[in-house]
């Protein structure tokens, strides 16, 4: 495993409602990341359809963008949410996981740009698309030392 998977995947294991939500790293390198998303009943939004709730789409779809700062930056630096814009182009199928990707297309002093895809068979085949900015705050200062941790995979 490289140590951006390792990262990426110490990131994910500390947010608590990413645990709950059993999402998982399916891959992390230089070139983005993905992440699994898998069907619940607990996540679902229309009982008669079965369809996912679109939020547990837009949190699958800001975990993504804010944990691919990982792959960019060269060491873990704290990155809150400034901007995420979703456009749902359909909804997913019922019972099938779906999949986030994720990529760093710009990153300056100050924020971080991403981009990515939800979907599900086929990344041709998007169930939304997302523009997202981070703030890069530095290196984690507190107590707990969560930067440090996330990098050294004591998380």
């Amino acid at each position: 495993m490289s140590e951006i998977e390792l990262r990426a995947r110490n990131f994910l294991s500390v947010l608590r409602h990413c645990q709950h939500l059993q999402m998982t790293v399916e891959r992390a390198d230089e070139d983005g990341l993905v992440l699994r998303l898998p069907y619940s009943d607990q996540i679902v939004g229309n009982p008669v359809t079965g369809v996912i709730h679109g939020g547990a789409i837009t949190t699958l779809m800001d975990t993504c963008c804010g944990i691919s700062t990982v792959c960019y930056l060269p060491e873990f630096e704290i990155c809150p949410t400034l901007d995420l814009r979703i456009d749902y182009m359909h909804p997913a199928e019922p019972g099938k996981p779906i999949f986030g990707f994720a990529e760093c297309y710009r990153v300056t002093p100050t924020v971080i740009f991403t981009r990515g895809i939800a979907y599900q068979d086929d990344r041709e085949q998007p169930i939304a698309h997302v523009v997202g900015t981070f703030m890069r705050m530095g290196k984690a200062v507190d107590p707990a030392e969560l930067g440090k941790r996330i990098d050294q995979g004591d998380a």
